[in-house]
């Protein structure tokens, strides 16, 4: 039986492993399995290695997720993050209260963040106790994308439009605290870094803003990265940006469960692996014949000849999933995942 960095590189090469890789992107279901509130859990880089460790073990994903949570890079920048008891810490207040600011901004160094040297710690004992077995999944937020925290959705799509010279200062340095901050988490063991850029998306923006923006940034950014990268849109869609995701020369892009695997499958071959695309809000709500008529569906459609990573469509399964459903879907990968898919018509 192939380890799951083995399945994982396999079907990235676009060829059958043993079974379909699967990514169950669990990161508050850590602070179940310890007993700990939300806060509590990502306060210290060793409950969060622990409980990535013991969700390892329980579902048998094929990956490690040491993500904490997206208000961590506006902590980086000054930001303050909002707790609650059953959901993802959220952004406080902008830290751009006025596009001026943008003058003045300067990216933070990673190496003074003590937030951000949390989540470093945790990839490294992560890497101390599974060595190359099993994928460490870092994750940063796109520059284009960051902003939508820094200062609100409305006045930065105001900014793009009508401020262009702050937005290309706001890009570059946003840029350079993205490559640091990827570069650090793959120095620290991470074996890929999945960048979330769901501003991208054609759900949010047109593909002409999208190929003069978050494109030409994602261009420049990737090549930055001192690893693997690859794009997610966030449960946003992409199709209409398939190949344009092609060029930016990632190996692989998070879909969306609004759009068709198979789709997306003929539209970029062995070009792109795919990851998804399984809907993380209906699932808090499957029951067990569900969660294996959904992962069948999802397989059939996407995996055959490798290239393709059952996962969620968003980059962070909910709070709310139950454990009845995510061991639901580990024994439907089992069942319907093996290779040679011979059931698949």
């Amino acid at each position: 039986m192939m380890t799951s960095m083995q399945r994982v590189m396999t079907a990235m090469a676009h060829q059958e492993p043993d079974r379909v890789p699967l990514f169950l992107l669990t990161t508050m279901h850590g602070a179940k399995e310890l007993g700990l509130s939300i806060r509590d859990y990502f306060s210290r880089a060793e409950f969060v290695a622990e409980g990535q460790m013991r969700l390892l073990e329980k579902y048998r994903s094929d990956c490690l997720y040491p993500f904490y949570y997206a208000s961590l890079e506006n902590e980086a920048f000054g930001g303050e993050t909002i707790f609650i008891d059953d959901g993802p810490p959220n952004s406080g207040g902008p830290v751009i209260g006025r596009s001026e600011d943008i003058d003045r901004l300067a990216p933070p160094r990673v190496a003074d963040l003590a937030c951000l040297q949390r989540g470093l710690e945790t990839i490294r004992i992560l890497k101390e106790r599974v060595g190359d077995s099993v994928p460490i999944m870092g994750s940063v937020i796109s520059p284009f994308s960051l902003p939508i925290l820094q200062m609100g959705f409305d006045r930065y799509i105001e900014l793009i439009y009508e401020q262009p010279e702050r937005f290309a200062r706001l890009m570059a340095v946003n840029q350079s605290f993205c490559a640091d901050w990827a570069n650090a988490q793959l120095a620290a063991g991470a074996t890929a870094i999945g960048y979330a850029d769901p501003m991208s998306s054609t759900t949010n923006i047109p593909r002409a803003l999208y190929l003069k923006t978050g494109h030409r940034v994602a261009m420049e950014t990737l090549r930055l990265i001192k690893g693997p990268a690859a794009i997610h849109l966030a449960s946003g869609r992409g199709l209409g940006i398939a190949e344009d995701i092609v060029a930016t020369g990632t190996p692989a892009v998070g879909v969306s469960t609004l759009e068709d695997l198979t789709e997306w499958k003929s539209a970029v071959g062995d070009r792109l692996t795919l990851l998804g695309n399984l809907n993380g809000v209906t699932m808090r709500h499957w029951t067990g014949a569900e969660a294996e008529h959904e992962v069948k569906q999802a397989i059939a459609k996407a995996g055959r000849g490798g290239g393709f990573i059952l996962a969620d469509n968003h980059g962070e399964i909910p709070w709310q999933v139950p454990d009845e459903v995510l061991l639901a879907i580990r024994e439907a990968v089992d069942l319907w995942g093996r290779y040679p898919l011979d059931w698949v018509e």
